[in-house]
């Protein structure tokens, strides 16, 4: 359907909700972070990737979108000034309750946005089956850094996956300019806690040529091994990269909304969360 006012839930009003639920029953839930991407970039980069994905995705399948959540699992970056978390038990309860307020209103498709890549999707996961198994509803999680990897490898550093580095600051340099400052760009080394074997965290699906293990690096080691906070090299990102990045997540994210829109589960209505 076309959305005929502001696709985010919060600039609605409840019966124009009500409205679009007589209609469709898919919503997106962006879950970002707050924590530093370098002294380029600023500390709302993982949740400026759920935004901007999930407007994206919700603008071209006219589906609506919840509040942004800005808090995620960043304990990692406590070292650097600024960064919040959550614990990964407070992100799960948070997200089972807002899931569990959606579905009682009648919402029975919840496609969670992952801005913070990769790092959130372990709580992430578990509160999205918990949905699943407590009410049947269908409870996906699209990971910015995993919907379109194969298109983003194209496009940015062949196997680019750092943190604050060339497809970050690209995305920044396309979608909120005014935030970054070049003149801070660095390049930094890879995240390695495992000896020999890459870590933290461990891929989804590794290339069949590379042995993984997986260990999460502490606040200390991030620090000490990433002073400027970047693991990637940041001073060869560009805005038109991070428009084709964008472009490609939020494309692969509108397919999985219209695929997963043709569901139809079978939901049993939560209890109101308190």
């Amino acid at each position: 359907m076309l959305l005929t006012s502001s696709p985010w839930l919060h600039e609605r009003s409840w019966t124009s909700v009500q409205e679009y639920l007589k209609h469709d029953d898919l919503i997106l839930v962006p879950i970002g972070a707050t924590e530093q991407h370098g002294r380029h970039t600023p500390l709302m980069v993982d949740t400026g990737w759920a935004i901007a994905v999930a407007e994206g995705a919700a603008l071209a399948t006219g589906t609506l979108v919840a509040p942004p959540q800005h808090v995620g699992w960043s304990p990692h970056h406590l070292a650097y000034c600024g960064a919040l978390t959550f614990r990964p038990e407070t992100l799960i309860s948070v997200m089972v309750d807002i899931g569990e307020s959606l579905i009682h209103h009648g919402f029975k498709k919840i496609v969670f946005v992952n801005g913070n890549r990769i790092a959130n999707l372990p709580p992430m996961e578990i509160a999205a089956a918990k949905l699943r198994f407590s009410t049947g509803a269908y409870v996906s999680v699209v990971d910015a850094g995993l919907i379109a990897r194969r298109e983003v490898g194209e496009i940015c550093q062949a196997g680019e996956n750092g943190h604050g580095g060339d497809s970050e600051t690209s995305f920044m340099l396309h979608w909120r300019p005014d935030l970054v400052d070049m003149s801070q760009a660095a390049a930094g080394k890879p995240h390695q806690t495992g000896g020999s074997f890459p870590t933290n965290p461990m891929p989804y699906q590794p290339p069949f040529d590379q042995n993984v293990i997986s260990v999460r690096i502490t606040a200390d080691e991030m620090l000490r091994g990433h002073e400027s906070g970047i693991s990637g090299d940041a001073t060869v990102a560009d805005a038109d990269k991070g428009r084709r990045v964008l472009e490609a997540i939020v494309r692969n994210t509108a397919r999985h909304i219209e695929e997963a829109r043709r569901l139809q589960p079978e939901v049993r209505r939560p209890p109101i969360p308190i």
